[in-house]
């Protein structure tokens, strides 16, 4: 539901801890109720209350969308039923004519989306690697009606100055919508930046336990806010009331998660970039990343997401996720847990390989979403993994001859629903 947004706004933390806290005015329950009902009744004919329906319109959503918009200093919010959904919702602003701009290594289901949807006519699309300053002016010289932006990137963690961007792009008349999943508002509020539109996959780190599916989108103005939801009814992608209850209660808990989560993922970055068995680490935080000027501009923290090279073939990276105890090999990422995934046959499985290479992903890439475990128990699991790995590179090695296939890059086992 519209909202105005709040002077003087709490501390995020606050913000978000207090998000639907003695709202009830029925009972006075300290903690915000679920409302399942599917339907409301009407106080008469043609006598509509706040809320009719819930594709509509649902009270614990409503509280849910509140808070995160609250938290990212916006206007409206509007939870949908998946990230992908929100992202699906962008598209309802395109037409045919319209062209849109899209990062050339982002998460591989929005390239997905956006292509095969260009395919179909829907509208263009250009993909643009965005710190190539000549390449996005050409891309922004055809006058695009929306430009996306992921910072920081998924899986390779670029960083992209999203002020800059949005300056460059509403010169040309366009929209800026930012994926902001991988930082969350507690680490980087793109619509303070410039930024029209900032989406979320809700099931990462908004509600941090792995048990919900979901997404959000905020806007900064209040007219965009409200044809976007008239959208998200119209095409059915709101979210359920349950997940909105599951994702209000993993929000209050945002702002001490991320200090552990950014805490442990400092440390594993520096760990495996002093580990023989690595080539290369790619996390923000660390001082000789290409854009960490970047980042620490316009970020309050570096995240928890990471991701490296690994030395050797595909089978040293088997033989490192059959090793690992505490990390579980498995989709998604922000979950108090720590995961593992291999981009290319996962992540990032929808892009066709000769993407997956002009964006960077390798068949050595490997992806870690860093969580609160004890940082002893992540390093030691880590160590014993990566050391495995290298046993097999080394046998490899030595027991190769090279052949009419040498060199090729292997192509993803799966190219299918991620």
């Amino acid at each position: 539901m519209p909202y105005s947004k709040q002077e003087n706004q709490p501390k995020l933390a606050t913000t978000a801890v207090q998000a639907g806290i003695n709202a009830d005015a029925n009972h006075r329950a300290v903690v915000a109720p679920i409302y399942l009902s599917s339907t409301y009744a009407l106080k008469g004919f043609n006598e509509k209350g706040q809320f009719d329906y819930s594709r509509t319109g649902n009270p614990t959503r409503a509280t849910f969308a509140q808070a995160v918009a609250e938290l990212e200093q916006g206007s409206v919010g509007i939870v949908t039923s998946t990230g992908m959904s929100a992202v699906h919702l962008l598209c309802q602003l395109l037409n045919p004519e319209d062209t849109v701009v899209i990062p050339h290594d982002c998460y591989g289901g929005s390239y997905r989306l956006f292509t095969h949807l260009a395919k179909r006519g829907l509208f263009k699309v250009l993909v643009v690697d965005q710190n190539n300053e000549q390449a996005l002016a050409s891309a922004l010289a055809s006058h695009p009606k929306l430009v996306l932006i992921e910072t920081p990137s998924n899986p390779l963690l670029r960083i992209v100055d999203i002020e800059k961007i949005a300056q460059a792009s509403h010169q040309v008349g366009a929209l800026v919508a930012v994926d902001n999943t991988f930082l969350s508002p507690a680490l980087q509020q793109p619509l303070l930046l410039g930024a029209d539109i900032v989406f979320h996959s809700t099931t990462k780190y908004l509600n941090g336990h792995s048990d919900v599916v979901g997404g959000v989108l905020v806007t900064k103005e209040q007219a965009l806010g409200e044809q976007l939801a008239w959208w998200a009814n119209c095409i059915g992608i709101t979210g359920s009331a349950f997940d909105s209850y599951l994702s209000l209660r993993g929000l209050k808990t945002l702002a001490v998660r991320l200090k552990q989560h950014q805490e442990n993922a400092t440390q594993v970055a520096t760990f495996l970039q002093a580990h023989a068995a690595v080539n290369k680490v790619y996390f923000p935080g660390l001082a000789d990343h290409p854009n960490h000027d970047i980042a620490q501009r316009q970020q309050y923290g570096f995240g928890a997401m990471l991701s490296f090279e690994l030395k050797g073939d595909v089978d040293a990276v088997k033989t490192l996720f059959a090793e690992l105890k505490l990390f579980t090999l498995a989709q998604s990422l922000g979950g108090v847990e720590s995961l593992i995934s291999h981009p290319s046959t996962m992540t990032h499985a929808g892009m066709e390989l000769e993407a997956q290479l002009a964006a960077g992903i390798s068949q050595s890439l490997i992806r870690i979403s860093v969580g609160i475990e004890d940082i002893d128990d992540i390093i030691a699991d880590l160590e014993q993994a990566l050391t495995a790995s290298q046993v097999t590179a080394n046998t490899n090695v030595k027991n190769s001859k090279p052949s009419a296939h040498s060199g090729q890059k292997l192509s993803p086992a799966f190219n299918g629903f991620w």
